[in-house]
């Protein structure tokens, strides 16, 4: 069994990662930490500390990023895997995390679709890590292939990061929501909200269903998609 300490500062996205782990055959919760400070005390402070295989790390928290997490458990020795999980995506973060041993970069928003796959090329990779003998050219092939961080997807034109995990966050909430609810939620235009609300539907994120039983004009309502 895989055992994944959870890493976010915001409660919701703690509780649903938490809860996505526990859906996952072969991983289970080993501890939620609510900041930088308590992952660091959870992963190299004083005894008794959980037994952990894996982190999934945020990497901005108020008291702390997750490069500062790194740094902290890598120079006290900790080997322990980690996954970048987070919704930053420049360049120079990616680097630093790929220098710091982060095996995958995954970016939010993501269903859970998404989550699973990459848990499970996780723990695929692991597995080969596991010593067993001398490895098959095929083994070789796949250890190396099957940990690499994935690429990053590029944000459309006019997609603000930030932005976009405000709307995804809200949508989280559970609460099917109009893009005149979001705009007025959020303080956005209603077409800059029904952008953005698209492009989680593109990407698998959310779904669209016609909103029934309202006086005026049809209108659309969006659901976070897991």
């Amino acid at each position: 069994m895989i055992r994944v300490l959870v890493v976010d500062d915001d409660a919701l996205t703690l509780e649903l990662h938490g809860q996505y782990v526990g859906r996952l055959d072969g991983f289970e919760v080993g501890g939620l930490c609510a900041g930088a400070a308590a992952a660091v005390r959870a992963l190299i402070g004083p005894a008794p500390r959980p037994a952990v295989d894996l982190v999934l790390l945020d990497m901005t928290m108020p008291d702390g990023s997750g490069l500062d997490v790194l740094r902290r458990i890598r120079a006290a020795g900790s080997t322990v895997d980690v996954i970048a999980v987070t919704s930053v995506r420049d360049a120079e973060t990616v680097r630093a995390t790929a220098s710091l041993g982060v095996v995958q970069y995954l970016v939010k928003p993501f269903t859970f679709g998404v989550f699973r796959e990459r848990l499970e090329q996780y723990a695929q990779a692991r597995e080969l890590r596991a010593p067993r003998g001398a490895a098959t050219q095929a083994e070789i092939d796949a250890l190396l292939g099957a940990g690499r961080t994935a690429p990053i997807p590029v944000t459309p034109k006019g997609i603000s990061p930030d932005t976009l995990d405000a709307v995804g966050r809200a949508l989280r909430k559970g609460d099917a929501l109009s893009a005149v609810e979001t705009a007025r939620l959020l303080g956005l235009s209603r077409v800059s909200a029904r952008r953005y609300l698209e492009h989680l539907v593109e990407i698998g994120a959310a779904e669209r269903r016609a909103r029934h039983g309202r006086p005026g004009r049809p209108e659309s309502e969006y659901r976070w998609s897991v």
